[in-house]
């Protein structure tokens, strides 16, 4: 599949078939993936595979939880700001509205929004789960590591004809996670996914992206600048480096 195929058709898939994902095609993505950018190689990330009896028990357990009406437990990093600015904060209504809009999910049917929900902690049916812890110990640089990290698995299932779903749901009920796969103490859940083949007859939806004038500035490369001895900004607004 070429790049830019991958990058177009990804998305965060919520409904997934029971076939089997084998085993040699993820060893073969987490194994290219490696090769994702860490600052000074660190390659901060420590990766758990959940399929079969493992992940039947994970599901079951935190089912239990959810069923209970358990809200969760506390929290190591904080999903979003508490305080979103108008820009994000209608980007993120958007996106729900056209989620819940394609599952036929009105804004007051509050139980039916809390089954969609509920659905993450069940990956979606999806066969494979796949958790991205960090070292609590790494700072945002290292995070961006993750993200990169995380990005290239998606991409390259895409290469391999499978679909994902980014969860960070999956750090709501970190300690349940954490009886089934034993991480040691040091590490964070940043998040789950979802990994398996799309169920093409469930209700999906590509949430929108933002106009790139809305989140890209490009500045004229071919205009002169015009350096002073006092390291000013020159012509055509250009940063001089001082240094």
């Amino acid at each position: 599949m070429e790049v830019y195929e991958a990058v177009a058709s990804r998305r965060a898939v919520r409904g997934f078939t029971d076939e089997p994902v084998p085993k040699e095609v993820l060893e073969r993505v987490l194994s290219a993936a490696a090769r994702s950018p860490s600052g000074a190689n660190l390659q901060p990330w420590s990766t758990y595979v959940l399929t079969g009896a493992p992940l039947a028990e994970l599901k079951k357990r935190v089912a239990e939880r959810v069923a209970a009406g358990e809200p969760g437990d506390e929290r190591e990093y904080r999903m979003y700001p508490p305080e979103l600015k108008p820009a994000y904060r209608a980007r993120r209504f958007a996106a729900a509205e056209q989620r819940y809009t394609a599952l036929g999910i009105s804004r007051e049917d509050t139980q039916a929004r809390q089954r969609a929900v509920a659905a993450n902690w069940d990956c979606f049916g999806a066969p494979a789960l796949l958790l991205g812890y960090i070292d609590r110990t790494m700072g945002r640089p290292q995070w961006a590591d993750l993200g990169m990290y995380l990005q290239t698995i998606m991409l390259l299932l895409r290469a391999e004809g499978l679909h994902s779903c980014p969860q960070m749901a999956w750090s709501v009920y970190r300690e349940t996670v954490a009886e089934v796969v034993s991480p040691p103490d040091g590490l964070i859940l940043f998040c789950g996914m979802s990994i398996g083949f799309e169920d093409t007859t469930a209700n999906q939806v590509r949430i929108d992206r933002a106009p790139l004038g809305e989140t890209v500035t490009f500045l004229d490369g071919w205009t002169p600048i015009r350096r002073s001895s006092r390291g000013e900004v020159g012509s055509g607004g250009d940063r001089v480096d001082q240094g």
